[in-house]
């Protein structure tokens, strides 16, 4: 225990760098992710059936091939074929954003779909257009029911961010394994490797639950002690 302690306070920059590898990799990748699932979550939403086939093939490509894979491929593989290398982190990031958007696009339409019909009908009802209707009556109200699915999905992508280690980025696990290697600690140095990402994990939640209050209020839904609306959905025309 001692030995990896000393090293691990002794090196304390390289932890730093590591860890913000890791953090970049998981918000980079939260973003692109975030977009994909609004993009393919909608046409998979639309009345056009070209929209919907492209949707549903990209989604069930990148949900039914391994993140692991993908990882190698845009690393090793891209190059071979495209003559133009990427970074470790912008691999990682791009595979992360396809693969966890693609599962985010099912999250946004269901949520979608979710929306009481009577609040569409209302909005029609109102003359509001296709683009007004989304953005002020249905979203406002999917966005709720998204986010608690979204959480999850944004955890799963952190604890995906140990890959980068595969392709060679310095991430805070492909740091901390070399300080286990050098000192020959396993059972401490994976300790350690828990503890900071579940401290990560925790105040990405934090972080989540207080953007789903912000949401619930922005629509007049008061929240109990775990943030569970204790109200129904406004009507359309009560959204601003």
């Amino acid at each position: 225990m001692g030995d990896f302690y000393t090293y691990f306070f002794g090196h304390l920059p390289d932890v730093g760098s590591g860890l913000w590898v890791t953090i970049e990799a998981t918000v980079l990748g939260a973003l692109v992710a975030l977009v994909l699932s609004f993009v393919l979550g909608l046409m998979a939403s639309s009345r056009p059936v070209l929209a919907r086939g492209l949707s549903r093939v990209v989604v069930e490509f990148f949900r039914g091939t391994s993140l692991y894979v993908q990882l190698f491929w845009l690393y090793y593989a891209f190059p071979l074929l495209f003559g133009y290398e990427l970074t470790p982190l912008f691999c990682g990031v791009l595979a992360f954003g396809m693969n966890y958007g693609a599962y985010g696009s099912e999250v946004v339409r269901g949520a979608l779909n979710a929306v009481p019909k009577g609040q569409w009908e209302a909005a029609i009802a109102l003359s509001m257009t296709p683009l007004q209707r989304l953005r002020r009556v249905v979203l406002p109200q999917a966005w709720v029911q998204m986010i608690p699915s979204f959480t999850n999905l944004l955890i799963q992508l952190l604890k995906s961010t140990p890959l980068l280690w595969l392709i060679t980025a310095s991430d805070l696990t492909t740091v901390v394994q070399q300080m286990r290697d050098r000192t020959g600690e396993s059972a401490w140095a994976f300790l350690t490797l828990l503890v900071m990402y579940f401290v990560i994990a925790y105040a990405l939640t934090l972080a989540m639950n207080a953007l789903e209050r912000h949401a619930k209020a922005r629509l007049g839904r008061p929240a109990d002690a775990r943030g569970a609306s204790a109200v129904k959905a406004p009507v359309a025309g009560g959204v601003r």
